[in-house]
């Protein structure tokens, strides 16, 4: 059977197993896979899903967007900020998994506020906005208050 060009991400999974201490049998036990299947994904035979990837990382306690960087589910250059700021999350031994899940919620909902995650950066390049407004779409115009003197614009709601 002809290589699918997915032995990087073979590789790597199989370094990652070894790192782990887990035979293959016991990883694929594991991520609820088939021992063959995953043997074949190790030496490059096959391309698995993002939802296998998923589970394999989850049983390795590793990030799955770096397996879907190399398994070119993600773009490298375009993703590698997000991802790796994922991946330290993840990798974080002094958080619980719900700790994690609920930090990694919060990043994507303020990179999402950005205009970050819908495949865009935001206007200007910068990330500045336009029109008086910060990125997330408050206006910024001289507003004040009586106990204000010249301190600065103020955030209103937008």
């Amino acid at each position: 059977m002809a290589s699918l060009n997915v032995g990087n991400l073979g590789e790597y999974l199989r370094e990652q197993r070894r790192n782990a201490q887990l035979s293959l049998r016991q990883l694929a036990d594991a991520a609820g896979v088939s021992n063959p299947y995953l043997s074949q994904i190790e030496r490059g035979l096959r391309r698995p899903s993002a939802e296998v990837l998923q589970q394999v990382a989850k049983a390795l306690r590793i990030s799955a967007e770096t397996l879907y960087v190399r398994a070119g589910i993600l773009d490298a250059d375009r993703d590698r900020d997000e991802v790796e700021t994922r991946a330290v999350i993840l990798a974080d031994p002094s958080l619980n998994e719900r700790q994690k899940q609920v930090l990694l919620q919060i990043y994507e909902s303020f990179r999402k506020e950005n205009g970050f995650g819908v495949g865009e950066p935001p206007a200007g390049e910068d990330g500045s906005g336009t029109d008086g407004q910060e990125p997330d779409g408050a206006d910024v115009r001289g507003t004040r208050t009586a106990d204000q003197d010249d301190a600065g614009p103020r955030r209103t709601a937008g």
